[in-house]
């Protein structure tokens, strides 16, 4: 009898059962990978936006503060974020006053615990604030965090 070459059952379901092991590893930390790179990227287009208010109210002193459209039309920022959504994060920008000479931009994870768990704030003082929560009280949006490191 003319023995067969090859591997057996039991040798592949060995080779599958150690692919699985290292897989189980290894997706939960890439997904933390893709969490923190949201954050980050959100941190960053939140001072893109905080840079963007202060340009545009500085260049349109009778308007003042504007909303993401109008920043994406003066050309300020890119169209993906003046569409509200990036990375994971949905964004957000409210003026008060006519002229506008108050603003506050917020940045909420669109599925918090997997796109991201912080949420991002910043208003006219140009500090960006992070927290465990959404902000938004009327008397001072963005209290209650803790700044972001430049």
């Amino acid at each position: 009898m003319k023995k067969s070459r090859g591997f057996s059952l039991i040798e592949l379901l060995i080779v599958v059962a150690i692919i699985l092991v290292i897989a189980a590893i290894a997706i939960p930390n890439l997904m933390k990978s893709k969490m923190a790179a949201n954050e980050s990227s959100a941190v960053g287009s939140m001072r893109t936006l905080t840079t963007s208010e202060l340009t545009y109210a500085s260049v349109n002193p009778s308007t003042g503060y504007t909303s993401l459209a109008n920043l994406g039309s003066a050309g300020l920022i890119d169209t993906t974020l003046a569409g509200g959504s990036k990375s994971g994060f949905s964004f957000a920008i409210g003026t008060s006053g006519t002229p506008a000479i108050g603003f506050t931009s917020n940045a909420n994870p669109i599925t918090p615990g997997t796109t991201g768990t912080n949420y991002y704030c910043s208003d006219q003082t140009a500090v960006i604030q992070m927290g465990a929560a959404s902000f938004g009280t009327s008397s001072n949006p963005c209290s209650g965090g803790t700044p972001v490191g430049n």
